[in-house]
């Protein structure tokens, strides 16, 4: 018999596949008791509300992000290198149909209709992303290892928005390899004369 922790765990696996797959809205719990092999009382016990539930996920995921993103930088100080990290990890999720989009970037597309409490849990996501790589530009900048074309905030978010922006072409367009064709450019422009 599976313990509560392995059940809230598959809870949140099945939740965020649904998720990519549908959106905030394109699920219910019966969803989720049907795939778990739950009653949906069971998701209540762990998660009272699909707020809670959708909330819990995102903080998940910050968790990874944040590992991620120490993991990037155990590897190498180079802020080449880690971009080319952070690229590399989402070329390989994007042809996975349960990973081959940022669950934080698609639901940020649904803003308007998703509860407050989510939209804060999305904003944080943002701002953390947005966050390093602004200090991973202003680290390649200073060591002269990247050439900036206006100053790393602006060139964070355009990074930022490129890279969800591949994941929406390559799914839009059903081939995984559009990712890579738009995101390449984004390492050669920052390094060009390097």
């Amino acid at each position: 018999m599976p313990t509560a922790t392995d059940t809230s765990a598959e809870i949140l696996r099945c939740a965020r596949t649904l998720i990519i797959v549908g959106g905030y809205n394109g699920f219910s719990y019966a969803d989720i008791a049907a795939v778990v092999g739950i009653r949906k009382a069971s998701i209540h016990h762990h998660f009272p509300t699909k707020v809670d539930l959708v909330r819990t996920l995102l903080q998940q995921y910050r968790q990874e992000f944040d590992a991620g993103i120490a993991e990037f930088e155990r590897r190498s100080a180079d802020p080449v290198d880690q971009l080319r990290g952070y690229l590399g990890y989402w070329e390989s999720c994007v042809g996975e149909p349960t990973t081959s989009y940022c669950v934080c970037a698609l639901l940020a597309t649904q803003m308007p209709v998703i509860p407050a409490e989510i939209a804060l849990e999305l904003q944080a996501y943002f701002r953390s992303l947005s966050d390093w790589l602004t200090s991973l530009l202003e680290r390649g900048a200073e060591s002269g290892s990247l050439v900036l074309s206006t100053d790393p905030r602006r060139e964070a978010e355009t990074f930022m928005a490129t890279v969800h922006g591949a994941m929406l072409s390559a799914r839009a367009y059903g081939d995984p390899s559009t990712f890579g064709m738009i995101t390449r450019p984004l390492i050669d422009r920052l390094t060009a004369g390097r």
